[in-house]
C-alpha cells in the first residue's frame, strides 16, 4: 500500500513500501525515457576495444560491422564478461566466496495456482535448502522463481529437482542455469571506465540489491561528474564508496549465512566460517546490548539489521539501559499501543491483489 499523505498524524501517512519489478519491463521502460531525451542506441558486438597509447584510456570500441565508436567516458554494463573494466583495462575481481559460497543458481517462471489473491502475496520469500535458498517473488501475470545454491554441496539435477517441485503452479519455461561468483572489482572506475551492474561485481540476490547498485553508481558518478582531465581525486572518491557500499551490503548478507540454526554441511560451514571484521564487530555490539549504528549511507537500516540478528537467534545479553528510566507498566502499555495502531492500520488496507488490480494493473 501507498503512503497517504491525507491521513494526518497516521502510520499510513509515511508507512515504507518497495516494488516488484519486471527487470525487463522496466530496462524497456527506461531504454525508452532515454532515447526520448536524445540517446542514441548503437546496437553491435564489440570486437576490438583501443586504448591510447600515452594514457592507457579506452579511445574507442570496434564493432563486428566495422563502425568504430569513439568517446570519452566509457560505462561498462558488460555484465559478467567485463569488456572494458576486465579485459581490456585487466581490473582484478575480488572474489568473496569465502564468506558466500553459492555460486549457481537455476530459475524458471510458473503459473499462479487456484488461489491467485492468496498466491499473490506482497513479498519476495525466501526459504532456506539444504544448500542455499529458494526465491519466490510474484508480478502480476507469473511468479518467478529461482534455486541459489552452492555446487560444492548439490549437484544440479538435485538443485533443479526442488526447484521444481516448489512451485505454486505449473512451469512457464524450462528452468535457466545461472553461474556466478560474488564478489567485486577492485576498482569500480579506472580511468576513463566506470563499471556498473554485473561488470562491477556481484551480490547473490538474498536481498535482491543488484537495481538498487546500479542506480547507485549511476547518481554517484553523477555526482562526481569529470571533465575532460579526469581528476584522479574524484576516481579515488568514486571508489571508496563504491568499495563501502558493496562491502556493507555483503556484510548484511554473510549475516544470514554466519548466524544460521541449520545443519546441513553447508549451512555449518557457514556458521563456522571466519567473518569479515566489519562485520565481527557489528555481530559483537549488537550481542553485548541490542544496538545496531548505521554507518554513513550505508544501504540497509538499523530496522533491518535488528529484523534479521534476532530472526536468526541473535539474542543480546543486555538491552539498552535507557529503558530503565520507564516503568515496567509504561513499556507495556507503549508497546500495546503500538500493536493497536497497527491493527487499526493494516484493518483499513486492501488485500494486495484486490489494491494493484485497481491502482496498477499492467497492460500487458
Amino acid at each position: 500500500m501507498r503512503a497517504r499523505a491525507d491521513m494526518g498524524a497516521s502510520p499510513l501517512r509515511e508507512i515504507a513500501y518497495a516494488y516488484h519489478f519486471d527487470a525487463g519491463l522496466y530496462a524497456r521502460f527506461l531504454r525508452g525515457l532515454a532515447e526520448s531525451r536524445g540517446v542514441v542506441r548503437t546496437e553491435g558486438k564489440i570486437v576490438d576495444v583501443r586504448l591510447n597509447d600515452e594514457t592507457g584510456f579506452v579511445e574507442s570500441l570496434v564493432l563486428e560491422s566495422g563502425e568504430v565508436i569513439a568517446g570519452e567516458l566509457f560505462l561498462d554494463c558488460s555484465g559478467f564478461r567485463a569488456v572494458l573494466i576486465g579485459q581490456a583495462l585487466g581490473v582484478r575481481y575480488d572474489d568473496w566466496t569465502q564468506w558466500l559460497p553459492c555460486d549457481s543458481a537455476i530459475a524458471v517462471p510458473s503459473a499462479y495456482g487456484d488461489d491467485f489473491a492468496a498466491q499473490m502475496t506482497p513479498y519476495t520469500r525466501s526459504t532456506a535448502r539444504a544448500a542455499g535458498w529458494q526465491w519466490r517473488i510474484p508480478l502480476q501475470n507469473r511468479i518467478g522463481n529461482g534455486h541459489v545454491y552452492c555446487s560444492g554441496f548439490m549437484s544440479d539435477d538435485d538443485a533443479a529437482k526442488i526447484l521444481m517441485e516448489n512451485l505454486d503452479g505449473e512451469p512457464q519455461a524450462s528452468p535457466r542455469q545461472l553461474r556466478f561468483t560474488t564478489g567485486k572489482r577492485q576498482q569500480g572506475w579506472f580511468r576513463n571506465v566506470v563499471a556498473v551492474g554485473l561488470s562491477s561485481g556481484f551480490l547473490e540476490p538474498l536481498e535482491s540489491t543488484s537495481i538498487h547498485l546500479i542506480q547507485s553508481a549511476v547518481l554517484r558518478l553523477v555526482a562526481l561528474m569529470p571533465n575532460r582531465d579526469f581528476a584522479p581525486a574524484l576516481i579515488k572518491e568514486y571508489n571508496a564508496q563504491f568499495d563501502f557500499e558493496m562491502e556493507r551490503v555483503r556484510d548484511f548478507i554473510v549475516a544470514h549465512y554466519q548466524l544460521t540454526q541449520r545443519d546441513e554441511p553447508m549451512w555449518a560451514m557457514c556458521r563456522n566460517m571466519a567473518i569479515p571484521d566489519s562485520l565481527s564487530e557489528k555481530l559483537e555490539v549488537f550481542a553485548a546490548s541490542g544496538r545496531v549504528f548505521k554507518v554513513k549511507d550505508e544501504l540497509f537500516a538499523e530496522e533491518s539489521w535488528i529484523q534479521v540478528l534476532l530472526g536468526q537467534g541473535l539474542i543480546p545479553e543486555a538491552y539498552d539501559p535507557f529503558v530503565d528510566l520507564e516503568s515496567e507498566a509504561r513499556i507495556v502499555q507503549y508497546l500495546n499501543d503500538i500493536r493497536a495502531v497497527i491493527a487499526k492500520c493494516t484493518a483499513l488496507m486492501p488485500l494486495h491483489a484486490d489494491y494493484v488490480a485497481e491502482h496498477v494493473k499492467a497492460s500487458i
